[in-house]
């Protein structure tokens, strides 16, 4: 005989939403009603960028040489990820070309999981051809895993990155204030294009 369950699995699932909207709610710096300027929101993420960047270069020192040969570096400096049962993941990036910024980009993506709690870390795209950059700008939407395939970095314990990850066409580093993070994946993340 099955046991019922005291909730049906739509509560379940809406108290799971309501719980991470709360969570990122309290995560964020920009108090309520205080939204920051565009030109100030644009300036964040850069300086956010660019701390990202920095970092990764003393992290994974064998990065510098990889992002300088990108065609196009894609950065999130912080994406918030918070879960009860339901997860949720967002965060606001810039794409950089020849050392300039080209554009604005959102990150989103959803998980099921049985980890509670509120994490932030950091994503680094690198575009190393001129057709993944080309797709990826042309794209209205982009999803990791349905649009193209992001090659996670493997650092070698010299430091090295894995000599078949740094030919792939995208690779993707991400970080945590503790360093690199082996073992994630990107699968599923969607990137839009936003107005900041």
């Amino acid at each position: 005989m099955q046991k019922k369950s005291l909730f049906p699995s739509k509560t379940l699932a809406a108290v799971a939403v309501a719980l991470a909207s709360v969570t990122f709610a309290g995560c964020t710096t920009t108090m309520p009603g205080k939204d920051a300027s565009s030109q100030t929101s644009r300036s964040d993420v850069n300086a956010g960028v660019d701390a990202t960047l920095s970092k990764l270069y003393q992290t994974a020192p064998a990065s510098r040489e990889l992002v300088a040969r990108a065609k196009g570096v894609l950065v999130f400096p912080q994406v918030l990820q918070a879960s009860f049962v339901v997860g949720a993941e967002y965060g606001k990036g810039a794409l950089r070309v020849g050392n300039r910024t080209e554009g604005y980009y959102s990150t989103t993506a959803g998980s099921i999981g049985f980890q509670a709690g509120a994490q932030s870390k950091a994503i680094v795209l690198l575009f190393m051809t001129q057709d993944a950059l080309d797709k990826f700008r042309n794209s209205n939407g982009w999803t990791v895993g349905a649009d193209a395939t992001v090659a996670l970095a493997n650092i070698g314990a010299n430091g090295n990155i894995d000599t078949n990850t740094a030919q792939q066409p995208i690779i993707g580093f991400v970080t945590t204030n503790g360093g690199l993070i082996a073992g994630v994946s990107l699968q599923g993340a969607k990137i839009a294009k936003i107005t900041l």
